[in-house]
Order: C-alpha cells, then sequence, then structure tokens
C-alpha cells in the first residue's frame, strides 16, 4: 500500500481557528512526515478542515489512530454496530449537540482530539461552529484570568441536551437514560495548560456544572462569564458541511456546536475520537475523580 506523501497546502479560514487542508488523500495511509506537519497545524489552528475526501469507516479509523490511541465510542453510549470505536452522530431528537461542550469532559481524560465524518448532510443547516479556548483565555481581563486560573469546577455526564420541558420527549428520555447509565463527575481545572503547546485554555463548556467551593447560584453566574469569551463570533469559526467532508479538531482547546436549524432532515456523522491525558492546571495538580470509574473501557489514557 502507498504512503500519501505530497506537499500539503494549508490555509487559513478563520482570523483566530480553523484551517483547510488541500492536497492530500486521506483514503491512503499518512507517511510520519505527513503527519508532523497535521500535529503542528493542529496545534497552531485548532481545528483542521478537509474537503470531499468520501473516506470508508475504516479509513477514517486509520486517519484518527495516526495521531494516537483511539478510544472506544464513549463512555456510556454505544458505538456503531459492528465497530465500536465509531459513534454515530444523528439529529434524532433529544440527540442534537446545540449546546457548546468540549467531548466527554466528565471523565479523567478526556480526549485528545476528535474526527468528524460527514455521511448524510442535509440540503440546507446543520453547520458545526468550534471555537478557540485559548484565545478566549487570553482575552480575559486580568483579574478575571487571574480568578479563573485558580478554580476547578465539577464535569458530570448527569447532562441534558433538551433542557426544556417542551422538548421532552420519550425519544429524549431515552437517550438521557443511556447516557447516564453509568454517571461521571470529575473536577477539572477552569484553565488548563496544553500538554504540548503551553498555552492555557478555558477548560469549561456544557459539561460543566459548578464550581468547587461555590453556590450553584455563582457557580451559573461565573460560567456563564467565562463561557462568553469562549463563543463570542470572532472566536469562532463555522464550517458548512458537504458529504465527503471530514474535519479534526483539538478537544484540548476547542469548544463546538451543532445547529439546529434544518427541521426533520436527516443528519448523520461519524465520529472517531484520539484518546487524551488527565489534565493539569495552571498550579500543576491534575484533575480529580469525584464520581464513577476511571473509564478504562473507554479510553486506553495517554501517558
Amino acid at each position: 500500500m502507498t504512503l500519501a506523501h505530497t506537499r500539503v497546502d494549508i490555509r487559513r479560514i478563520g482570523g483566530r481557528i480553523g484551517a483547510e487542508v488541500n492536497g492530500l488523500d486521506l483514503a491512503e495511509p499518512l507517511d510520519a512526515s505527513t503527519v508532523r506537519e497535521l500535529s503542528a497545524a493542529l496545534l497552531a489552528h485548532k481545528a483542521l478542515f478537509f474537503r470531499g475526501q468520501h473516506l470508508d469507516e475504516a479509513a477514517q479509523i486509520r486517519f484518527a489512530s495516526a495521531f494516537g490511541p483511539l478510544t472506544s465510542a464513549h463512555p456510556t453510549v454505544p458505538g456503531l454496530a459492528g465497530n465500536a470505536t465509531i459513534l454515530p452522530v444523528q439529529g434524532g431528537e433529544g440527540a442534537r449537540a446545540n449546546a457548546w461542550h468540549t467531548d466527554v469532559t466528565f471523565v479523567l481524560a478526556p480526549p485528545k482530539a476528535s474526527t468528524l465524518r460527514s455521511i448524510v448532510v442535509p440540503p440546507y443547516g446543520g453547520d458545526t461552529l468550534i471555537a478557540n479556548t485559548a484565545t478566549a483565555y487570553t482575552d480575559l481581563p486580568e483579574e478575571l484570568r487571574l480568578l479563573a486560573d485558580r478554580l476547578r469546577a465539577v464535569h458530570t455526564n448527569d447532562h441534558d441536551y433538551a433542557p426544556h420541558p417542551q422538548f421532552r420527549t420519550a425519544e429524549a428520555e431515552q437517550r438521557h437514560q443511556v447516557f447516564t447509565a453509568r454517571r461521571y463527575s470529575t473536577a477539572h481545572p477552569v484553565v488548563r495548560v496544553h500538554p504540548e503547546s503551553g498555552e492555557r485554555t478555558l477548560f469549561i463548556g456544557g459539561f460543566a456544572h459548578r464550581i468547587v467551593g461555590l453556590s450553584q447560584t455563582e457557580s451559573r453566574d461565573l460560567l456563564r462569564t467565562l463561557q462568553a469569551y469562549v463563543t463570542r463570533p470572532e472566536n469562532a469559526v463555522r464550517w458548512r458541511w458537504a458529504e465527503g467532508d471530514l474535519v479534526l479538531f483539538d478537544n484540548r482547546s476547542t469548544q463546538h456546536y451543532a445547529v439546529d436549524d434544518y427541521g426533520d432532515l436527516p443528519r448523520t456523522l461519524h465520529r472517531v475520537t484520539i484518546a487524551g491525558d488527565v489534565p493539569v492546571g495552571v498550579d500543576g495538580k491534575p484533575s480529580q475523580l469525584l464520581e464513577g470509574d476511571s473509564a478504562d473501557h473507554y479510553t486506553p489514557r495517554a501517558a
């Protein structure tokens, strides 16, 4: 089998986040030099976009594996039938991820990075927004940065993508029961030091429910204040999917949001996730598991 080795064309598509990569056929294995180039681009741009690749399951898995060991599909949600590494992301009731989040932050060692491959794309809508949590941190006023540096937030999977009563269908309730079949709760640093770049990033998002040492009301207000810096329009890139696209994003320095504006139209992506390490804060202390197991069935925790 021939290794793909060609000149890679990497072009920024956002002022603060995102680059489109051309000149590669991801259906072929990548050589070590190309993987190093893409890894450096991922650190620089946080999210890489590949148009028109039309990969199959094996090729997506092979591509993701070039960047490290893989997790299983999800700690609680079953993977694709016949392939426990792939998580189908479909827009059914209660399953639409139209809340800003970083993937699987409720476990002790959240993923390093995620790949999303488009299978079925609606004729309109269904874009994905990805935000840069490193520039969000640098945007904070100094006094707020100093406060955030000292905080820990509790992340939990006891989280509902359909919080409003009018959206609590039987399908949504069933999905929530599966999602919380094993309960996890982990205290992560609000400001995470990226293990490769050394950047400080705001490590919060939809699974962060409260600040250690603060009341629920105080936590909610402070998390909303910090989250507002993550989701500022100039801090995000918006990707309009076409069938066959592949996206790779750094789960340690981004949040993402699936725009729910395509009605009852079908939308299906497949996610394959690369295993990550235990987050470490500015004080050098790692995250602490509060409830649940170490999720070894899900991730071969990176050293």
